[in-house]
């Protein structure tokens, strides 16, 4: 059976979608699945051992030279990647018009299906016309968690229950380039976010830095565009054992997460990218539903705040202790 799954964006969304796979090869072991998502996530696709094929979408550069030549050229290759197999089930779990659209484009084998999602679930970015491109549309309920979305479709889709813990099927990337990564065992702070009321106050990050000086564990503060990388060395200035890491590419950032002794973040890609591979990960909610992110599939996740509620400093410094054992004081970072 030839699947093909049209899922673009976002970094957070992506990762998400990715236990739908080890479903669909736990029922049919030998299914050959392929995946339809933006250029930038390709790498961290390419990571989950279940896909056999990765067709890039560049659309978000495409529509900065829509007529130029080469950006013409690109389109064209896209489409004929995109025919060159013939697919028995199409997939769009974003339920956008573009990637419905994608999944028209697609070949499909005799008696093949286009399945789709036949309502949003809440705070989602759904697009009703959508369901113009499928053969089924799959109900939901509207609060359905971001990973059971997918993993949901599937199923009705394919015939079986969703009866196991989230499976992300992530390999660890390859960490050898990466000059920037600490020999020794480290925490790092997601604190960036597109939206300013997602992020947790500097004052807190402070005070967790503090504790964890005290277990001698170095904190990195990773940033992407100059405003985070801004209060990045204000932080930093207010912390013993902080370093500003420099700007890193993508997969950098992937292996930053995966290789994290402990990750507190708020509800970004990142955060959520350290929770797949079930690092030690403290997830936090100050402006966002956690119902619908929250890491639900491992005692190495702890979730804390909701919406409009953001946890205390008390309860983050009760969840490190919860996932690295009580504190042990010793010498802080960077002293003898």
């Amino acid at each position: 059976m030839k699947i093909l799954i049209v899922r673009v964006s976002s970094l957070g969304d992506v990762v998400h979608n990715m236990p739908m796979l080890a479903d669909i090869l736990r029922h049919y072991p030998d299914a050959r699945i392929d995946w339809v998502v933006e250029e930038a996530y390709a790498s961290l696709v390419r990571l989950n051992r279940g896909v056999h094929n990765i067709i890039p979408f560049a659309l978000r550069r495409w529509r900065k030279s829509l007529l130029s030549n080469k950006t013409r050229a690109e389109m064209r290759a896209f489409y004929h990647a995109l025919r060159a197999e013939s697919y028995d089930l199409v997939f769009d779990t974003q339920g956008l018009f573009k990637t419905g659209m994608v999944m028209g484009m697609a070949q499909l084998a005799p008696a093949g299906r286009r399945i789709g999602l036949a309502n949003a679930t809440e705070g989602s970015g759904y697009e009703g016309i959508s369901r113009i491109f499928h053969t089924s549309s799959i109900q939901l309920d509207p609060r359905t968690h971001a990973v059971q979305r997918a993993r949901l479709v599937a199923a009705a889709a394919l015939g079986y229950k969703v009866d196991t813990a989230a499976d992300f099927n992530l390999q660890a990337p390859d960490a050898s380039h990466a000059a920037w990564l600490p020999a020794r065992p480290y925490a790092v702070f997601f604190h960036g976010t597109a939206r300013d009321a997602k992020r947790w106050d500097n004052a807190s990050w402070v005070r967790i830095a503090r504790g964890l000086n005290a277990r001698g564990l170095p904190v990195l503060l990773p940033w992407g565009n100059e405003q985070e990388r801004q209060v990045a060395q204000q932080l930093a200035a207010q912390m013993e054992n902080a370093v500003v890491l420099p700007k890193l590419p993508m997969m950098d950032a992937v292996i930053l997460a995966q290789r994290a002794a402990l990750a507190v973040g708020v509800d970004t890609g990142l955060t959520h990218i350290a929770a797949a591979f079930n690092r030690p990960t403290i997830e936090l909610y100050c402006d966002s539903p956690r119902w619908k992110t929250e890491g639900n599939w491992s005692s190495n996740i702890v979730n804390l705040g909701d919406l409009g509620m953001p946890p205390t400093v008390e309860q983050v410094q009760e969840a490190v202790d919860r996932l690295l054992g009580p504190a042990h004081v010793s010498a802080p970072a960077g002293t003898a």
